[in-house]
């Protein structure tokens, strides 16, 4: 049996968001991986382009495709990208659904602010490779306009309503030093999805960018356990 992964990125993101547990399931797996960038986002940021509705779309599109040359559909989500694979759960049949720091919850620019600036302020070099998100925290700042925040929050008004008919097995990732989406969020959606079988996965060390905590190994190979029991 042929086993796809859908990754859907967040708001302001790219692929790169996912980019270590992309290249870990690279490494552990002989899967399909899809990686699309939705209109307006990646490395270079024009989000006048996009909308609620055209994310939405590409990600429908990107799943059709990739249904076409697999047996079974895994769908990680990080941030907006864990609302969008809830979108796709409620009107596709989805093997799985993995929500990492899932923004279920309203983001505060204040705090995303705050956040941003103690990442730059780091010297990330030694850990971090040159081109990875925290050198476009400031090009993001700058580039955000108003109407693209509301386009994302058309998304979280979108799905909200119908968390509970959401029946496809979950795996919920969330940090417990996440200064954007509480960890009260995780901890909401995992009483509210409809599934029956649910997991939560804790990093007490991961901030948002989850894929890029201290301890991801660990919860690399959980999410893996999850993607592979039947």
């Amino acid at each position: 049996m042929k086993t796809g992964v859908l990754f859907i990125h967040g708001f302001t993101g790219g692929p790169f968001e996912v980019r270590p547990l992309v290249n870990f399931l690279k490494m552990k797996t002989n899967w399909q991986l899809a990686i699309p960038t939705l209109t307006g986002h990646g490395i270079t940021l024009n989000l006048e382009k996009g909308s609620a509705a055209s994310w939405l779309m590409e990600a429908e599109l990107a799943l059709k495709r990739l249904q076409k040359e697999v047996d079974r559909v895994i769908v990680v989500g990080f941030s907006m990208g864990g609302l969008i694979a809830m979108y796709l759960g409620l009107r596709y049949k989805i093997d799985k659904l993995v929500l990492l720091s899932a923004a279920a919850r309203y983001i505060s620019p204040r705090i995303l602010l705050k956040e941003m600036r103690i990442m730059l302020a780091k010297p990330l070099m030694k850990k971090y490779p040159p081109n990875t998100f925290y050198h476009l925290y400031e090009y993001k700042l700058a580039h955000t306009p108003l109407r693209a925040v509301f386009e994302f929050l058309r998304i979280v008004s979108i799905v909200k309503p119908y968390y509970g008919l959401i029946k496809t097995p979950v795996c919920i990732v969330q940090g417990e030093k996440d200064g954007i989406v509480p960890f009260t969020t995780a901890e909401h959606l995992l009483k509210k999805l409809g599934s029956e079988k649910k997991e939560f996965i804790k990093s007490p060390v991961g901030k948002h960018h989850i894929c890029y905590s201290d301890d991801c190994d660990n919860w690399f190979n959980e999410v893996l356990r999850f993607m592979r029991e039947d």
